[in-house]
């Protein structure tokens, strides 16, 4: 059954703007936490010189994409792979770019290290890797409605939270992955975006 998400009608013309400049110009991306498929279907339709492999660990997520994907038809849209990044290896082999939208906030911190470790596996030096959300930026929350949303974050469960980008930084860094971008983007978020680095 296909689902449904308000942000991803806000957002996702923004979004698209920034992935046409820093995609490759051929190969596979996959796209981490797809959620609905909203997005998957979205970029795949406008980016036709580039295959889609979304992805999400949970059934009724993936039940989502692939009601969408029957829906558009597209054929550079793959069907979804039920990827957890906390489990390695990924049931994937190789992608040319990696892409997360809205998911190293609404999860444990050890999920964004496990997202690194996975993306640097997978891509080839200078392989492009793509995070969208909300940060705070040298530790301080760039608007009150992103603090509020911290604290409902962490309400839910202590280990969420909007993550500050100087450790996200710090923690790509590890994995070989150079800082190349910060976008800032509608309603408080950013596009930040990291390449491998050589061997």
């Amino acid at each position: 059954m296909k689902q449904t998400a308000a942000a991803t009608q806000r957002n996702r013309e923004p979004i698209l703007e920034v992935l046409r400049r820093i995609l490759p110009s051929a190969g596979t991306v996959l796209e981490i936490a797809s959620g609905s498929g909203e997005h998957a279907v979205h970029f795949a339709a406008r980016l036709p010189h580039l295959t889609w492999q979304p992805s999400d660990p949970d059934a009724v997520a993936r039940d989502s994409i692939a009601a969408w994907r029957d829906e558009a038809q597209a054929p550079n849209l793959l069907p979804p792979l039920p990827i957890d990044v906390r489990h390695h290896p990924w049931p994937i082999a190789s992608a040319d770019a990696v892409v997360c939208i809205n998911m190293i906030h609404i999860a444990p911190w050890t999920t964004c290290e496990a997202l690194l470790r996975g993306a640097a596996t997978l891509l080839a030096p200078g392989g492009p890797l793509y995070l969208y959300g909300p940060f705070l930026i040298d530790g301080r929350f760039t608007a009150p409605s992103n603090a509020a949303f911290d604290r409902e974050l962490r309400r839910h469960d202590p280990e969420w939270g909007v993550r500050d980008l100087a450790e996200v930084r710090a923690a790509a860094r590890g994995h070989g992955f150079r800082f190349v971008e910060r976008v800032d983007m509608p309603a408080n978020n950013f596009s930040v975006l990291f390449a491998k680095d050589p061997a």
